[in-house]
């Protein structure tokens, strides 16, 4: 199948703006010719997140209340990066605010949307290794708990259902192939 955009657009309005996200509605022609809307939401900033794994296969987890979910979330430290700068210092900040965690060696594990349908939002995720502690400082939107755990242990809370957060699932889930077939 040829790769092109069979979507044709009539008029897009932006129709709300903040800082960190813009929401534009299109007036559109479907691929199949009928004419409809399309709502978009423009990120201003990558979704960047952090899988630490110590020397012992140690991860750690950060759990906060969703506002969106309405529920509490488990998550591999998360967080964004302006767009147009280097995304690995996006990273190490965030793992610093969020945990007190530096690294020395970092590797970018995935890159991945995260709602194709409706965003734009590119997501970056790193392993972090060489860790030493540090004092965490969230932002002031965030109220956060800290977990050290077995890295085998988050794998199983992903494939119980008790992480759901997709960077996370796919961070575990790519690092647990990635320790079996290369022993990272």
């Amino acid at each position: 199948m040829e790769e092109h955009n069979p979507w044709t657009t009539i008029e897009s309005r932006k129709i709300y703006d903040n800082n960190w996200i813009g929401l534009t509605e299109h007036q559109v022609i479907n691929p199949s010719g009928g004419k409809g809307i399309y709502g978009e939401v423009h990120f201003k900033n990558l979704a960047i997140g952090i899988l630490p794994l110590d020397e012992e296969l140690n991860t750690w987890l950060v759990g906060q209340y969703r506002f969106p979910l309405k529920a509490y979330s488990w998550e591999i430290p998360e967080g964004g990066g302006p767009l147009g700068s280097d995304p690995l210092d996006s990273a190490k900040r965030e793992l610093q605010e969020e945990t007190g965690l530096s690294a020395t060696d970092w590797v970018e594990l995935q890159r991945m949307h995260l709602s194709n349908s409706v965003s734009n939002e590119l997501a970056i995720i790193y392993i972090a290794r060489g860790l030493s502690m540090g004092i965490a400082e969230p932002e002031e939107t965030e109220e956060l708990r800290l977990r050290k755990l077995p890295f085998q242990e988050a794998y199983e809370m992903v494939l119980n259902g008790e992480i759901t957060d997709s960077m996370s699932v796919a961070a575990i889930l790519k690092t647990k192939i990635i320790l079996q077939e290369y022993q990272l």
